[in-house]
């Protein structure tokens, strides 16, 4: 074919421009024959121009400016108020306040302050420290209390006891300090013994082991009297670890004096076990032994003392001896030597040694209640048979 016809043919179809090249190519053609880039189909194109794009529905946009919303926050707050208000008034929650006439306040003078004189601050005394004691067989609260001069509720407190005051043998007691009797305070116009009181001078002493109110009484000079005066004590007896009050305005010479024990503290009554109460011995009994229940632990100046009397017709011979034991064996020296029963009564009480007098003998004091008397029989010899004619 010629080529112009072939030029007029071609300009004279529908010709499109790749987009790549510029090179003309037909409006069917697939892809360019230059540069090969590939055509979409027109129709197709077509298709999609023509169909409508469907899109969701939006919610409108509100666009509110800064002073608007401020506006709108003081109303917000103004209906609150109101509402809260209108709630209180309606359930009577609001006080109206009562205007009334301003009162007038005067100044009041000033008054110089009156200083009152100080309290004079007593210093305290020293609290004894309480001692020990141990049960023993025997031994009750009230026995106990009585001993050492203190009560029975005393006792209970310190150790924690029921007020029934159960004790056991062993059982180590805490024993409080007799209460001392206050001094009293001065008034304005003491009298020359509470002005001697007053100006005595006094050291507290206390009770250490081994001592009594003897040794003590020597080392300060102090006469004993005073020294338990001046300490509230209702016995002479010293007890390990109390305090005593030494006044030395008191002092005295007791040099030279003879140091004795102290007494023993007040014992219970022993009780009387063997023999028993109105029995009879006869002349196969050669001795006749005695025997009472301990009434505690004795101290080395305390002792047991026995009297034995033969009340026989009268005769009141005695028989008295301070024995360690709770037992004392009748010597058969006391024997009666005729052919008739006697009759014995006899005791036991505890006592300390104080001293000695002039001939050597023991002195002794009470410590306790005397036991009840109890009585026995006693044959000497055998009875004389008359023989018959």
């Amino acid at each position: 074919m010629p080529a112009g016809m072939a030029s007029e043919k071609i300009n004279s179809s529908t010709t499109k421009i790749c987009p790549t090249c510029g090179t003309k190519v037909n409006e069917d053609a697939p892809r360019c024959l230059v540069c090969g880039t590939t055509f979409e189909d027109p129709k197709t194109t077509t298709k999609k121009r023509q169909e409508p794009s469907i899109r969701g529905s939006q919610m409108p946009i509100v666009t509110l400016s800064l002073p608007i919303i401020l506006l709108l926050f003081v109303a917000f707050l103004a209906a609150g108020g109101g509402l809260t208000y209108l709630a209180l008034n309606l359930s009577g929650g609001i006080a109206v306040a009562t205007v009334g006439p301003t009162e007038t306040v005067s100044p009041t003078p000033s008054q110089t302050p009156t200083l009152s004189p100080p309290t004079a601050t007593k210093t305290p005394e020293p609290t004894p420290t309480p001692f020990t004691y141990t049960v023993q067989s025997g031994d009750n609260c009230g026995a106990i209390a009585y001993r050492f001069n203190v009560s029975i509720q005393s006792i209970t407190l310190e150790n924690g006891l029921s007020a029934e005051c159960l004790i056991a043998v062993g059982t180590v007691l805490r024993i409080p300090h007799p209460t001392a009797t206050p001094t009293p305070e001065a008034s304005n116009t003491p009298s020359s013994e509470q002005a001697t009181i007053e100006a005595c001078e006094k050291v507290y002493h206390v009770v250490q082991e081994g001592e009594n109110l003897s040794t003590i009484a020597e080392i300060f000079e102090v006469p004993m009297e005073y020294i338990m005066e001046w300490s509230g004590k209702t016995v002479d007896t010293a007890f390990y670890g109390e305090t005593l009050t030494i006044p030395k305005c008191m002092r005295g010479s007791v040099a030279g004096a003879t140091v004795t024990p102290s007494p023993a503290p007040p014992y219970p009554a022993p009780e009387l076990l063997l023999p028993r109460n109105g029995e009879a011995f006869t002349l196969d009994n050669n001795t006749v032994t005695l025997q009472w229940a301990s009434v505690g632990t004795l101290r080395d100046n305390e002792f047991y003392l026995v009297t034995v009397v033969d009340i026989t017709a009268g005769q009141n011979v005695e028989l008295i001896v301070a024995v360690k034991d709770t037992k004392f064996i009748v010597p058969t020296t006391f024997r009666p030597t005729d052919n008739q029963p006697h009759i014995f009564m006899w005791t036991v009480i505890s006592v300390a040694q104080i001293g000695v007098d002039e001939d050597g003998n023991p002195v002794y004091r009470e410590g306790g209640a005397r036991s009840e008397p109890n009585l026995f029989s006693w044959v000497g010899t055998a009875s004389q048979i008359t023989p018959v004619p």
